[in-house]
């Protein structure tokens, strides 16, 4: 029983793909099938290595722990991977690193010293073996990008309404030259040309299995395998479905949240360790710019995404229908970040830039912002254009006839705002009480906590209190006190966020810069001043310039994971200048089109198939 789980399992994974039927059981003979739960080592640090292990299902961490006992993770492994064929029982040191399971785990075990003897017996054995060890040292020695993408991937629908997700998703994927097949629990299934689709048997859950594993067989060197089943399906059934899948997308709209919360929880619990390849996809209403605030559904999963089959109309902007393909982003192990930095009123140019990733096709997934830029990335992660809110912004920030009266009334303004509380209201007549992990774009926030002296990432809780913690300019305003907490501007110690999206998963990193370039003249001059009465800068000009003498001298280390950078030239425009927020946007649109070409040359770089329309003339 055990040689003949060991064969079906060989023909399930790579390293043992085209070997003739005598050397896949021969080797088999040799094989043993081992199992492990979530957090159970495969092998304990500074033992010895006597073994092969081919990851047939599940997820492991490499780990190494230094001689202050921390524990870094250095990389994880997935289904094709292999560990043990250098490091093996040809070594007699013991190995420092671990191997940890992070979810249920399937491997097949062959002693190093077998191994020896039948790699020179089968020629290619030996050479996927190779070609499996070169992919893991191009991932964690050589700068590799990729990202694993899911082979079989188990989608649930919580209601008819989703179902068509699946045809969009494997009509895309066929778009891009994959093949992939689509196992259905509906007899009557919409195909796609290019598609095989299959009926997924629903009485005898063994045959449902066994069925899904002669798939994965039969089509291993074809293309990806989708399991497309209503999500009311037998709690077990499902759970074995959630176990043999290496992601699995539960799909939801608003009214289903709570039952799906029962039917995930129920399914979830029979297979510990799950919620790291579990995403909810929410189908968002026509004109509904937010999913449902669901917390027990979102703690049974890492990630969700929000999708919708309907054609935004404005103020909405093509982002809110860019859902799919961030679902196609992640199957294809792509995820693009967008850093915005701080810069005051000069971050409008933030959205000049937003509009022409948007406008040539370039879709990003997730967006960090410090100060400005959480003030102009978060609205735009709502799925509202970027043009509009440079008009609103223009004209909710435009000083009163009172100010404008004054010398210097746009500073005066901003203090106005800041010291009476008015952002907030301002604010929150766009977004409510919406939380951040609502939003259709995934999107964080930099704010400063001056009692740890710690940059605090904020990725959910209220959108207004995320905004204005970020943009909380000390000297103009004092510190927000929020759950133990003296929260201040981020730009003071993260003005460019790149490396926390680095830190998010993301595998290219956009960066935006406005504080890259910096006028030499201080106090700035202003056209009709006679030159007398600006020999002294005010106080609220000093604090400005300091900050931006401050951002400008951090971006450095935030710039650093990025791999593209864009720096828009707004100098000649006030820090306070929010009233001339197009003008700015303009600018950033025309620093964005200047780098257009070197961003998409490397997205080629990345997945040549799936950016090959954005780089289309």
């Amino acid at each position: 029983m055990q040689t003949t789980e060991a064969l079906d399992l060989m023909r399930m994974h790579g390293c043992f793909q085209g070997l003739e039927e005598d050397a896949l059981a021969e080797i088999a003979e040799h094989m043993e099938v081992v199992r492990y739960k979530p957090n159970e080592y495969v092998h304990q640090p500074n033992t010895h290595l006597a073994h092969i292990y081919f990851v047939v299902q599940g997820s492991l961490s490499a780990t190494h722990r230094d001689l202050r006992g921390n524990e870094k993770v250095l990389g994880v492994l997935s289904r094709d991977d292999q560990f043990g064929a250098i490091t093996g029982g040809a070594l007699s040191e013991s190995l420092p690193e671990g191997i940890v399971a992070r979810t249920n785990c399937t491997l097949l075990k062959l002693e190093h010293e077998k191994a020896l003897i039948l790699a020179p017996k089968y020629p290619k054995f030996r050479f996927n073996v190779l070609q499996a060890v070169a992919r893991a040292v191009r991932r964690n020695f050589i700068e590799d990008k990729s990202k694993p993408q899911p082979s079989i991937v188990a989608i649930f629908h919580s209601s008819p309404a989703t179902r068509p997700l699946t045809q969009r998703l494997v009509r895309r994927l066929a778009e891009l030259g994959e093949q992939p097949c689509v196992l259905s629990d509906q007899d009557e299934e919409k195909h796609e040309e290019g598609v095989d689709y299959a009926a997924l048997g629903k009485e005898n859950c063994e045959l449902s299995i066994s069925k899904i594993r002669e798939q994965v067989i039969r089509r291993r060197n074809l293309g990806r395998l989708f399991i497309d089943v209503d999500a009311a399906l037998d709690h077990e059934l499902a759970s074995k479905l959630i176990e043999v899948s290496d992601s699995v997308m539960w799909c939801v709209q608003a009214g289903d949240e709570n039952l799906a919360a029962v039917r995930l929880k129920a399914s979830s619990a029979l297979v510990p360790g799950c919620r790291e390849k579990i995403n909810l996809v929410w189908l968002l209403a026509e004109g509904c710019q937010t999913s449902p605030f669901a917390p027990e559904l979102k703690e049974l999963a890492s990630y969700d995404f929000k999708v919708t089959f309907c054609e935004p109309q404005p103020p909405l902007g093509k982002t809110l229908a860019s859902g799919v393909e961030r679902l196609v982003h992640y199957l294809r192990g792509i995820k693009i970040g967008l850093a915005l930095g701080g810069g005051a009123a000069r971050g409008m140019a933030h959205l000049g830039v937003l509009q022409v990733l948007e406008q040539n096709g370039i879709v990003v997934d997730m967006i960090a912002g410090t100060s400005a830029g959480a003030l102009t990335g978060i609205p735009y992660a709502s799925g509202v254009s970027a043009d509009h809110w440079a008009r609103q912004f223009a004209s909710d920030l435009k000083p009163p006839f009172l100010f404008r009266c004054l010398p210097n009334g746009d500073h005066w303004y901003l203090v106005y705002k800041y010291r009476t509380g008015q952002f907030d209201a301002m604010l929150r007549k766009y977004f409510s009480d919406a939380r951040l992990e609502q939003l259709p774009i995934a999107s964080c926030a930099v704010t400063l906590d001056l009692i740890s002296g710690e940059a605090i990432v904020r990725d959910q809780g209220d959108v207004v209190h995320a905004i204005l913690e970020s943009i909380n300019l000390p000297g103009l305003s004092v510190p927000i006190f929020r759950d133990g907490q003296a929260l201040v501007d981020g730009g003071l110690v993260k003005n460019i966020p790149a490396d926390v999206l680095v830190n998010y998963g993301c595998n290219f990193v956009i960066a935006v810069s406005v504080t890259a370039k910096i006028e030499h003249e201080f106090p700035p001059k202003r056209s009709r001043a006679p030159q007398s009465s600006m020999s002294h800068a005010s106080t609220v000009q000093t604090i400005m310039r300091s900050l931006l003498v401050q951002n400008k001298n951090v971006n450095s280390f935030g710039l650093q994971p990025a791999d593209a950078i864009i720096e828009p030239d707004v100098t000649r425009y006030a820090l306070t200048e929010f009233v001339r927020a197009e003008e700015m946007a303009e600018i950033g649109a025309r620093a964005a089109l200047a780098e257009l070409p070197t961003i998409k040359e490397q997205l080629m770089q990345l997945d040549n198939r799936l950016f090959a329309d954005v780089v289309k003339p």
